[in-house]
């Protein structure tokens, strides 16, 4: 590092620098020192960090487990023995100067309500502060936060706006895809201009807003006595769907138990000839997400027997998945071809039917209706526990 202002040095080592031998704050070198810190505390007192996620710790005694989460230095620790998670707590107090908040209501802008029915996360304040900030307290309410069948581009003459706001808003809501898979397409939308945005993507960000101030307590319940702990993927992609390159972009929700836990809208990073290969990649997209999930639950001590269930609506990726024979179309996706046909063999997946009207991905892939985007969000579990009844 830079030489420190105030330090006495004659003028021939004026051009040297200091080696450090200890981290400092603000440095990029910093995380990474404080988490191998942190990492190998907690492995000094018997947890184990997981392959799936390595902020995960875990510790297994006598069919009990205790496990913590840490998010650069802020944590949650849980367990079903309340004796090892107050020895956790007391261990890492030693060991960092740490203060306890007491049970899970606020981590990292997410609030967390617990009821008799399960545990509800949303971002209320959150929302009502951005809506206080951007002077978008008194908009007019709408029903979704994309309109039905747009469709943005850059155009060559378009009216340009300021770019730094748009950047901004945009940055602001991005945090709220944690807990709001509802506007998970349109961000992914809006975020693909960020370079060179126009008054047309202006005008989608902010109907967005429009749309947070219609429902600002919006969240997902966890629904609690489940009494299975299996992994259900929806997938999805729109065709062609962007208008400036024609790639298509694919979609995912999955479901551990019932309960939604993970979702993507994403574009596609090569353009499909067909419909089919479009939809294979999203299909792979999903698997792998499911995979992961899987060997989570496994590390909890959660190991599933049954198959995980991937559902797609186009008959010709399913045909093909099960049988993957050469195909002019298809014969230069043949490794996710062979990816998904090779879990399916093992019996780690299968492929159920699903109408396209029952497609919960629909809302991840395109702007639908006000209709079809209540209707979904009924099935994700998403709900307003502030909304007057």
């Amino acid at each position: 590092m830079d030489l420190p202002p105030g330090c006495m040095v004659s003028e021939k080592q004026c051009q040297k620098v200091c080696k450090l031998k200890k981290s400092l704050y603000g440095l990029k070198q910093s995380p990474k020192a404080w988490f191998g810190r942190f990492t190998k505390s907690m492995r000094v007192f018997g947890y184990r960090q997981s392959n799936s996620d390595h902020t995960l710790f875990l510790k297994k005694q006598h069919g009990k487990i205790t496990a913590l989460i840490v998010y650069v230095d802020d944590m949650v620790v849980t367990g079903n023995d309340p004796k090892k998670r107050k020895a956790l707590q007391n261990y890492l107090s030693r060991e960092f100067e740490m203060k306890y908040l007491g049970p899970l209501k606020y981590f990292l802008g997410i609030e967390v309500f617990r009821s008799s029915e399960g545990i509800f996360l949303s971002q209320r304040k959150y929302v009502l502060d951005l809506l206080q900030e951007t002077r978008m307290s008194g908009c007019q309410l709408v029903n979704t936060p994309i309109e039905e069948g747009l469709k943005l581009c850059v155009e060559p003459n378009q009216v340009s706006t300021d770019k730094g706001r748009y950047q901004r808003l945009v940055g602001r809501l991005m945090y709220l895809a944690h807990t709001r898979p509802d506007l998970a397409y349109a961000l992914s939308v809006v975020s693909q201009y960020m370079h060179n945005p126009g008054e047309e993507h202006m005008n989608a960000v902010i109907r967005i807003l429009r749309y947070l101030k219609n429902a600002p307590g919006k969240g997902i319940l966890f629904a609690k006595n489940v009494k299975h702990q299996s992994i259900e993927v929806y997938t999805d992609a729109d065709w062609v769907g962007t208008v400036d390159d024609r790639r298509s972009t694919s979609g995912y929700f999955t479901f551990v138990g019932g309960n939604l836990v993970t979702w993507k809208s994403k574009k596609q990073n090569v353009v499909a000839r067909s419909s089919a290969e479009a939809e294979f990649r999203g299909m792979a997209l999903g698997l792998c997400e499911a995979l992961w999930l899987r060997l989570l639950l496994q590390d909890l001590g959660y190991l599933s027997r049954q198959p995980i269930r991937l559902f797609c609506d186009n008959k010709v990726a399913c045909d093909i998945a099960h049988n993957p024979v050469q195909h002019d179309r298809t014969k230069h996706v043949e490794v996710d071809r062979f990816f998904i046909k090779e879990k399916l063999d093992d019996k780690i997946v299968e492929l159920p039917k699903i109408r396209s009207e029952d497609q919960l991905v629909d809302i991840l892939t395109k702007a639908v209706s006000s209709q079809v985007f209540s209707k979904f969000l009924d099935k994700l579990g998403m709900c307003d526990i502030y909304a007057p009844t």
